[in-house]
């Protein structure tokens, strides 16, 4: 399928590795002019290898002033920026009903801050283009699952911000959805080392929760992230979108 995105200068943040890198590795195959980010100078420059013609700027997005640096970059080497993809974000936190006051910080600064940062920074080059956001959560912001309680709080948080500026961003020409991605197995993820840890339990979890019985893999999140990207999506706004192998039940 042809998704229309030839020539398109897309910025994914968090993409040196894991989803972020398959969602830029996905929008590079599709024509798109894509600028990797991260913090880490080495892993970017080996994500940056992988992808043909593919730039970076090390930038960390928690900082709303790394953000506007970010994005200025972008424009000063490609002249425009059609399509943010806000990546950032970890659910390493500690156990429910342990948090402090400078552990919810620093969740609500990875996995939210990042992301409207992010966002406010880009706006005006997205409106310029009639551009498109989409933010990657995960279904732990939409159902209670055991998880760490700052992370859902903020993953929850990033699904209301999706939806309640759909209208405003959407009057200025600008589309943002949400794809909230359930356990997805890729080097270095989470779900790698509890396969290495205790793999029988990670069975029982599958058959017991998962409609699928497995784990996700970046492409499966990618190849949607792709589609909303492209003018094929340009009638979906304000939208979730659950990749998760029919784990969540509402």
């Amino acid at each position: 399928m042809n998704l229309e995105l030839e020539g398109k200068v897309a910025l994914v943040t968090g993409s040196s590795a894991g989803i972020g890198f398959e969602i830029a590795r996905q929008l590079a195959l599709e024509g798109c002019q894509v600028v990797l980010n991260g913090r880490s100078a080495q892993r970017l420059r080996a994500a940056q290898e992988q992808i043909a013609d593919a730039d970076s700027v090390l930038a960390d997005v928690r900082d709303p002033q790394a953000c506007q640096a970010l994005v200025q970059s972008v424009l000063e080497r490609h002249g425009r920026l059609d399509v943010l993809v806000c990546n950032v974000g970890s659910g390493a936190s500690v156990p429910p009903g342990k948090e402090t006051p400078a552990e919810w910080h620093r969740m609500l600064d990875i996995n939210l801050h990042s992301t409207t940062q992010a966002v406010w920074a880009a706006t005006d080059a997205l409106v310029a283009s009639r551009g498109n956001i989409i933010c990657i959560s995960s279904i732990c912001g939409i159902e209670a699952l055991g998880c760490p309680v700052a992370y859902a709080a903020a993953k929850a948080a990033v699904e209301s911000y999706v939806r309640n500026s759909a209208r405003s961003l959407g009057r200025k020409g600008v589309r943002i959805n949400s794809i909230a991605p359930g356990n997805i197995l890729f080097k270095g993820s989470v779900w790698e080392r509890k396969l290495k840890e205790d793999p029988a339990a990670v069975e029982t979890m599958l058959v017991r929760d998962v409609a699928l019985r497995r784990l996700g893999c970046p492409q499966d999140v990618a190849r949607l992230a792709a589609y909303l990207a492209s003018p094929l999506g340009a009638f979906i706004t304000g939208a979730t979108y659950v990749v998760d192998g029919g784990q969540l039940r509402s």
